[in-house]
């Protein structure tokens, strides 16, 4: 595995790579879930590229950010195992070589206004400003991320429209990889206590629950049913929703005949997990 710092010698590696370029952007304290993006690049043909960089414009709250977990030794311990060729450490310069005033930023409309972007304002705009920046210096072909991240995906698809980028660069979508009980893996879950991590598969439990009842009670009904039982253990929900699947217009009732997506948020202690579910 070889590591870049500097954005100019990383981008004339790349060019003269002669390999498809499969690239998995992360801010690090990785998991299972991102080294299946890896085996995925990899066994696709891609020279697998991964960069570990906790962008600060998409974080709303300033206490999240300097509480996002690091564990950079250990990253890269896992990252050699699973076969990444290249790995991209930049330094916020390299990312905002002008400051963060002066990079391009894009307005992703309605869908960086709901759901996740209600209840963290501005955080799509950083995810677009740090995406579009990495994307032009790796200048992949394929992009892999994770569906755990449903909005995020739906927000990078229009950064490549925006981009004029839908042509040259495959935006690869992967299922979530979870724990035994079902919980997302995510690099919060570090900072899950004993009795949080007890809990956390509660979050999925509620999404199943929202899959299996279709065509036995209306949504709105078991809707509830999860935001009180989410309560009751603990948690601060901040939704349960069902949407389209393609641009996340929610729904009061499951739909009839079209596929659907069920969302959710809740906070237990001071750490936010999210999750989602197809609803076939």
């Amino acid at each position: 595995m070889i590591v870049f710092k500097k954005a100019n010698e990383l981008r004339s590696y790349l060019q003269h790579c002669g390999q498809t370029i499969g690239f998995v952007p992360t801010m690090g304290a990785l998991h299972a879930g991102h080294t299946s993006l890896i085996t995925r690049a990899k066994a696709e043909g891609c020279l697998a590229v991964v960069s570990i960089f906790v962008n600060p414009t998409q974080f709303n709250d300033r206490n999240d950010f300097l509480k996002y977990p690091v564990s950079l030794d250990n990253d890269m311990l896992l990252l050699a195992d699973a076969g990444c060729d290249v790995l991209f450490l930049p330094s916020e310069a390299e990312i905002y070589p002008q400051g963060h005033a002066h990079i391009k930023a894009y307005d992703f409309g309605r869908l960086e206004q709901l759901l996740e972007g209600a209840h963290r304002p501005g955080h799509f705009k950083g995810v677009g400003q740090v995406v579009g920046r990495l994307l032009e210096i790796v200048q992949p072909q394929r992009l892999y991320m994770g569906r755990k991240d449903y909005q995020q995906c739906l927000i990078v698809e229009q950064l490549l429209a925006q981009m004029q980028l839908q042509d040259r660069i495959t935006l690869i979508k992967s299922d979530t990889v979870r724990e035994p009980d079902g919980l997302a893996m995510s690099s919060r879950n570090v900072r899950l206590n004993e009795p949080g991590r007890a809990l956390a598969g509660l979050l999925y439990q509620c999404l199943v629950s929202i899959q299996t009842k279709k065509g036995l009670a209306p949504f709105r009904i078991v809707q509830r049913e999860c935001m009180e039982l989410l309560k009751a253990k603990g948690f601060e929900p901040e939704y349960v929703s069902l949407a389209t699947p393609d641009d996340l217009t929610e729904l009061e009732e499951y739909p009839a005949s079209e596929p659907a997506v069920a969302l959710i948020a809740a906070r237990i202690g001071n750490v936010r997990l999210i999750d989602n579910v197809y609803v076939p």
